[in-house]
């Protein structure tokens, strides 16, 4: 496949669109708690609800796809993503409006989510095996990369264009209306223009249903599943208090939650790029290895939320969520890259399956609870953050394996290239 063809084109935007959509939606679902009057902490397992309907069903689209055909599945992907931001911008609007209760309103936006967490992971996941049938071994890692790269992309994206369509006559709901007709825009290309040949299919050996069972205990890979559960989830909990963070600095000027929205996004936009920043900039600039990678990203994350702590206002919360963003994009390409290099060829879709787990895994529990602990008190998510940043670098510095890194086997470049993809926002809906 030509990464400049049309075909190309149109799965980078399918990707684009997703993250676009999913992270203007988190900019504006604080707001939109808060308009409703709703507890914070049941607000963010909206979310959760999709993440764990996420980390269900995509080794079912996985499958499904081998068997439908990538085009199909790409299709059926993007029709859940319109159902599902149309759907929870009319269930948001009927709420705003009071035509139905703030109770029943915020039901029908789970059940929105709850569409979306399970049709979510079926664009991508067919996409990515899309590019994967038509190119070489040389070529993969670049396409994929750039394939990952809308991801990143869509994190900017998303929150910078949310407060344009905060429009008068649809309110906080604008953004989800906005992104439900770009995905049916997009959803129409694909139907019209993206080729449906299929493509012989060999499965690799990592794809047998025993390749690399019971990995995840295993300890080549075992403390970077650690270190990273502990980086992803504090960072999940950094997420999911940031809007509701920014509404009540901002009211303490006598700014209402409905005109904090493009506040919001511009710290997200700030976090975003910081991430970025780190990925496309940095870390091809210094050449640092997993092992600093990883301490360097712990490091910088526990900066991020000890300034959370320590700066209060609107411009503290922006620099210490940016910060932390920093941290994250040294964290992630480390630990993701560390695993893969210490175990063989043959276990690589075994350990690239644990990684989206992982994901998965942190977009569950840590943003409730860490909302749930924002409402206690404001500093309290951020000192349990910083008591798990805290021991993941520890785990560095202490840990032999992570402290040396991934065995120097002969004539591999441990650094990762400059194509690295970004990770500008964890979790199924924000990197895959």
């Amino acid at each position: 496949m030509n990464l400049r063809s049309p075909a190309f084109a149109i799965l980078f935007s399918v990707s684009l669109i997703a993250a676009a959509g999913n992270m203007a939606l988190q900019s504006v679902l604080p707001a939109i708690g808060r308009e409703f009057r709703l507890s914070d902490t049941l607000v963010a397992g909206a979310f959760a609800i999709s993440a764990l309907m996420w980390t269900i069903a995509s080794p079912f689209w996985a499958r499904l796809s081998d068997r439908l055909g990538r085009k199909r599945v790409i299709l059926i992907g993007l029709s859940g993503f319109v159902l599902s931001m149309s759907g929870f911008g009319l269930a948001a609007t009927s709420g705003l409006e009071q035509w139905l209760g703030a109770g029943l309103a915020f039901t029908l936006m789970a059940v929105a989510r709850t569409i979306y967490g399970v049709f979510g992971s079926a664009a991508p996941i067919a996409s990515q095996a899309y590019v994967a049938d038509r190119t070489t071994p040389e070529q993969r890692t670049q396409a994929m990369s750039l394939l990952a790269s809308a991801q990143g992309l869509g994190t900017v994206i998303g929150p910078a264009l949310a407060p344009f369509f905060v429009l008068p006559l649809v309110g906080l709901a604008g953004p989800m209306y906005a992104f439900a007709l770009f995905g049916a825009v997009v959803l129409f290309v694909v139907w019209r223009k993206l080729p449906s040949g299929e493509v012989v299919r060999i499965p690799s050996r990592s794809g047998r249903h025993d390749a690399g069972k019971g990995l995840w205990k295993d300890p080549r890979v075992r403390d970077y599943l650690l270190y990273g559960l502990l980086v992803t989830g504090a960072q999940a909990v950094n997420i999911s208090v940031l809007g509701f963070h920014i509404i009540d600095e901002l009211a303490v000027t006598g700014i209402a939650a409905r005109d904090a929205q493009p506040f919001i996004g511009i710290a997200m936009l700030a976090g975003a790029a910081a991430t970025l920043m780190v990925q496309w900039g940095l870390i091809p600039l210094l050449k640092l290895q997993p092992a600093d990678l990883m301490r360097w990203g712990a490091g910088l994350a526990l900066v991020g939320n000890l300034m959370s702590i320590a700066s209060p206002g609107y411009y503290g919360v922006v620099v210490g969520y940016a910060v932390v963003s920093m941290g994250i994009g040294f964290a992630r390409p480390g630990f993701t890259a560390g695993s893969s290099l210490s175990v063989g060829p043959h276990e690589q879709g075994a350990i690239a399956g644990l990684m989206m787990s992982l994901a998965g895994l942190s977009f569950l529990g840590p943003p409730v609870i860490g909302v749930a602990l924002y409402e206690l008190a404001e500093p309290a998510p951020f000192i349990a953050n910083a008591l798990m940043l805290a021991a993941a670098t520890a785990l560095c510095l202490l840990n032999a394996r992570l402290r040396t890194g991934p065995p120097d086997l002969p004539d591999r470049d441990e650094t990762p290239s400059p194509e690295t993809p970004p990770a500008s926002q964890p979790g199924p809906e924000g990197n895959r």
